[in-house]
Order: structure tokens, then sequence, then C-alpha cells
């Protein structure tokens, strides 16, 4: 009986990557047909502004996931990889992006590591090539780069060099139940590594562009941080939000309480006057702050419980999804 299960399914979100892709396929398609089993090359087009789509088009034994975004929504990269890894069949699959700065060559020894009981391997660019053209902005980036790579090590160290890889492979199992959405795919190697999944790294080769420029931003490197800080409380207090709101919520209120009722005391004795005094409105406000901090606790509890009891509805949609045929 021919066995039609899907062994190798490679996602490659685009977004204004047109003259990348020719060339980006023709190589993957090289190097699954060298694996010898069956694959799937799945592209996630994610509202490009130019025509990446019309060339998806062109391209033989591709499956094209066109992502539908409304005016106000954000065309998230995290979305389009939590698309396409939905819609991917194989026992294995490989992410990676469309800029050709990584080679599809090694796919075969992604594989063949997680053949040998990984669950994630991650590649490691030692030598990064962020682009031929100069760049004023690169010192700042690169400054950037690295005090965001200390304190994600002090805060969400997940045993790699290089979390952010632009090509990474996983079992089929360890993403069934991971759901991106804002910026978390910066952290999925974080989110597996939490979850008890088994992490390798392969040094990689890491090119400059060869067309198009690279997406990243000042701004991107700030929300980085913004992402970082909750990524890490949410990975603590996820389970048990009134761990954080409701016992720092209860220490706010104990302390305005005991400063309020030590004034009380001490014009009882006359030993202090209160008469244009500051300090009791700051303790009642101390004391409301406390109560406001400990009822949000309760209510982020009740919240994250109805989180874990129900799937998470998509804060997206999908346009079309179009597979072309193979070459004779």
């Amino acid at each position: 009986m021919k066995n039609n299960n899907i062994f190798l399914s490679v996602v490659i979100p685009i977004r204004n990557e047109s003259k990348n892709l020719p060339e980006l396929h023709s190589r993957l398609l090289s190097v699954c047909k060298n694996i010898g089993k069956k694959y799937e090359i799945i592209y996630v087009e994610n509202a490009s502004t130019d025509n990446s789509l019309q060339v998806l088009k062109t391209l033989p034994e591709a499956k094209i996931v066109v992502m539908r975004w409304a005016p106000y929504m954000k065309r998230a990269q995290s979305l389009a990889m939590d698309a396409g890894f939905k819609q991917a069949k194989g026992d294995y699959i490989i992410y990676m992006d469309g800029d050709l700065q990584v080679d599809p060559e090694e796919i075969p020894r992604f594989i063949e590591k997680l053949e040998q009981g990984y669950d994630v391997v991650c590649g490691w660019r030692q030598k990064r090539k962020e682009t031929l053209t100069p760049d004023l902005m690169l010192p700042i980036k690169a400054i950037l780069r690295g005090t965001y790579t200390i304190f994600r090590k002090m805060l969400i160290n997940e045993g790699v060099h290089d979390p952010g890889s632009a090509l990474k492979a996983f079992r089929k199992e360890t993403l069934q139940h991971i759901d991106l959405y804002g910026e978390m795919h910066r952290f999925i190697v974080a989110l597996l590594h939490w979850r008890g999944f088994k992490i390798a790294e392969i040094k990689i080769k890491h090119h400059p562009r060869k067309y198009g420029h690279s997406n990243y931003t000042l701004a991107k490197g700030f929300k980085g941080f913004a992402d970082l800080i909750n990524v890490f409380i949410w990975r603590k207090y996820s389970d048990r939000p009134l761990h954080l709101f409701g016992v720092g919520g209860l220490f706010v209120f104990i302390f305005g309480c005991m400063g309020l009722s030590t004034l009380l005391v001490l014009r009882a004795l006359n030993l202090m006057s209160l008469k244009d005094s500051i300090f009791p409105i700051l303790f009642v406000l101390t004391i409301m702050t406390g109560l406001q901090l400990f009822l949000s606790g309760l209510l982020a509890d009740s919240m994250s419980r109805l989180m874990y009891a129900n799937p998470q509805s998509k804060p997206y949609s999908i346009k079309e999804i179009i597979e072309t045929t193979q070459t004779d």
C-alpha cells in the first residue's frame, strides 16, 4: 500500500520578495527531490506590494496561502507563520525566510539532526551579513541587538546562540499546540524549550541580500525589548497572574493601611498635625491602588482560566489557497 504521508513541509512567509522567488524555489525543488520523500513547499503571501503573488503563481509544485488583511490590521510575520504551520502536513517542518540569506541546501542537515532524536533544530548565523549597501544605522542596530541579546539571555535563555535564525526545523508535534500572534515568532524556540522539547543548533552560512531590503527597523528593535519583558512575565505568571498582581497589590494595600494607621495614631496622641499635610491623601491613594491591583489580578486569573479552557480564535483569515501543478 502506498504511503501518502508527507515527510517534509517547507514554510516560507513572503512579503515583497518577487526577485528572490524564482531562484529560491528552484533550489528548494532540487533539495526536496534529492531527499527522495514526499514533500510540500508552502508560501504564505503576506500583503506584498510588489508582484510576489503573480510570481508565486508561476512556480511549479507550490502551495500558496494568501492572507486576507483588513486595512487596520498589522501584517504581522507571526500570524503568517502561524497560518503556514497550520497548513503544513509534513512529519518534519522547515521554516525559512524568502530572502535567500540562508541556503536551502542546509535543509538535509537539519532533517538529519531531527532524526537523531531532537525536536527542534535552530540555525546559528555566526557571521551575519545584513546588507551590501551602506547603512548609517548599522552601528546603532548592532548596539541594540547586543543589548537585547544580553537581556534575553538573562530573562528567557533558551540555550541557543541565535534564536532569531531565519532557518529552523521542527517535528510536527512541537507546533500542534503553539499559536503565534503579535511578535511571538521571535520566541518560538523559547516557548518550545519551556515545554520540554529537545533543542539543537547547527552552524549555517549567512549571505547578504541580493534583492530587496530588510524589514528590520529601530522601531522593531525597541518593540523587541517590550516583547521580551512581556514573554518573561507571561512565562512566569500566565497560569497564575494573581501571584503577580495580587501579591503586589496586597503589599501596596498593607503599606497604605499601615501608613494611614500610623498617621491617625500620631494625630490622636497630638504628636503630629495633619493640617495641610499631603500624607493622608497619599496613603489613601496607596490603599486604593493596592485594591485595584488585587482586583486586576483576580480578573486576569479568571481570564487566564477561560483562555486555557477554550481554544484561541485566530486573529487572521485566509483569503485563498492556491496549489500549482508540477511541470512536465
